[in-house]
């Protein structure tokens, strides 16, 4: 008895992402094709504020033009037209339009065919963004066209053919990646491909020669930034030169100004390249990943596309790289620049620090050594009042005693009384040092 699949209990609470993601996940299949078809594809950059209204232009097109919607997502939708199949894709940062059919239904049999030929021009007119891949791609069997007379008809002296054998050498594939009449060709000689296979290598090639060109357009950019990075590198140099000089708080306080100016427009540059050098790498990566799948085996007397990947597109890669590594290395330098100022500041602010606190030594000392001097003066005052309350005292003592005479008994008391405001002082003054050395 065979028993139903158990389905997930009803009551769960759903992620609100589920369905979108899984969609996604399945939003972007290689269709099959079957030999001859032609394929072509538009790629459009674009920015964030073009996007919303772009699949609601492409929908009232396609209905203008009696387009059939098969299927659609917020990022993939595909029709159906008379012969073709178009299909619309949004990415991050461009958006694409790929057309197929096949030969007979495009109804030409040039080698400038293409299944844009087909496309109503309703649909690609008003479309946000600028164009930046234009790519054609005939797909022929091996029987009809064969490889040798491809190879046959390849000159020395004209344009260099990329060629490979595919897919475990089940397809023939050539380009030259030469701009023909503002588009790159590919042609595919299908020896033995399934449907699928036949559509998962040509929307490779598609891939490739897609992230090829939006990879390279980190490649102004680093040339851009390397115009005054090499003068910016200098000016640091110059700049740790002038704090080594610097003599005065006016010198430190110029150099942080020229410092802080600099480094505002090392971050400047930081912020408004970071995406592009990055988006650059995983393009990169993306053509290397798909020229891999691709299974490619070398055609005598030809570069493969990985061959000449490297070759062509690695340096630039590279070039981009070594910017983006010098603009982070020159943030860094000018860090440890501003610490290395910041920590001669620090310094001369303790050693101010140190000379202050030197004079208000000094300072106290003198206090202390006052302090002593009045206290002294004080002994005196006191022992001289002292005295004379004795003389007084001794002046009224003298009807009872005339032998003792006042001048003598004040004489007398002097010592004593001297004696007594000292030990007193001593003691007290003592008692509070102990009481201070006892706080904590």
């Amino acid at each position: 008895m065979q028993t139903q699949p158990e389905q997930p209990p009803a009551d769960h609470a759903q992620h609100p992402l589920r369905q979108l993601l899984n969609d996604e996940f399945h939003s972007r299949p290689a269709p099959p094709l079957v030999a001859p078809a032609l394929v072509s594809r538009l790629v459009f950059t674009h920015d964030a504020a073009a996007l919303a209204g772009e699949s609601r232009r492409l929908d009232d097109a396609a209905g203008r033009t009696g387009l059939s919607r098969l299927s659609g997502s917020a990022n993939a939708i595909l029709f159906a037209g008379a012969g073709f199949i178009l299909r619309w894709e949004r990415h991050t940062e461009f958006s694409s339009y790929t057309v197929s059919c096949s030969p007979t239904t495009a109804g030409a049999t040039a080698a400038t065919a293409s299944a844009l030929d087909l496309l109503p021009r309703e649909c690609l007119q008003g479309i946000p963004g600028q164009l930046i891949v234009a790519t054609h791609v005939e797909l022929r069997a091996a029987a009809e066209v064969s490889p040798q007379s491809v190879t046959a008809n390849l000159s020395p002296t004209g344009r260099q053919m990329v060629a490979a054998q595919v897919a475990d050498q089940a397809a023939w594939v050539f380009t030259d990646f030469m701009l023909d009449q503002g588009a790159t060709r590919f042609l595919v000689l299908d020896r033995s491909l399934t449907p699928r296979q036949a559509g998962r290598t040509v929307q490779r090639l598609l891939e490739i020669e897609t992230y090829r060109l939006l990879a390279l357009l980190a490649l102004p950019v680093a040339r851009e930034i390397g115009g005054w990075m090499h003068d910016a590198e200098e000016e640091l140099a110059t700049m740790v030169d002038h704090i080594g000089e610097a003599s005065s708080p006016a010198d430190e306080s110029r150099v942080l100004g020229e410092l802080t100016r600099l480094a505002a427009k090392v971050e400047h540059s930081l912020a408004r390249t970071n995406f592009r050098f990055a988006a650059a790498r995983a393009y990169h990566e993306l053509v290397m990943q798909r020229i891999s799948e691709l299974r490619e085996t070398r055609v005598s007397g030809c570069p493969t596309f990985h061959e000449i990947m490297q070759r062509r597109l690695l340096p630039a890669m590279q070039t981009c790289k070594a910017m983006a590594g010098r603009q982070d290395e020159l943030s860094d330098r000018l860090a440890r620049t501003s610490q290395l100022l910041r920590t001669r500041v620090d310094v001369e602010v303790e050693r101010q620090n140190q000379e202050l606190l030197t004079q208000m030594n000094r300072r106290a000392h003198l206090q202390l050594r006052l302090q002593e001097t009045v206290e002294g003066l004080s002994v005196v005052a006191i022992t001289y009042y002292a005295s004379q309350l004795v003389h007084y005292l001794a002046k009224g003592g003298a009807h009872l005693l005339p032998q003792i005479s006042p001048e003598l008994a004040t004489a007398a008391s002097i010592p004593l009384i001297a004696a007594c405001a000292m030990l007193g002082i001593r003691r007290l003054r003592k008692r509070l040092q102990q009481r201070e050395n006892a706080a904590p």
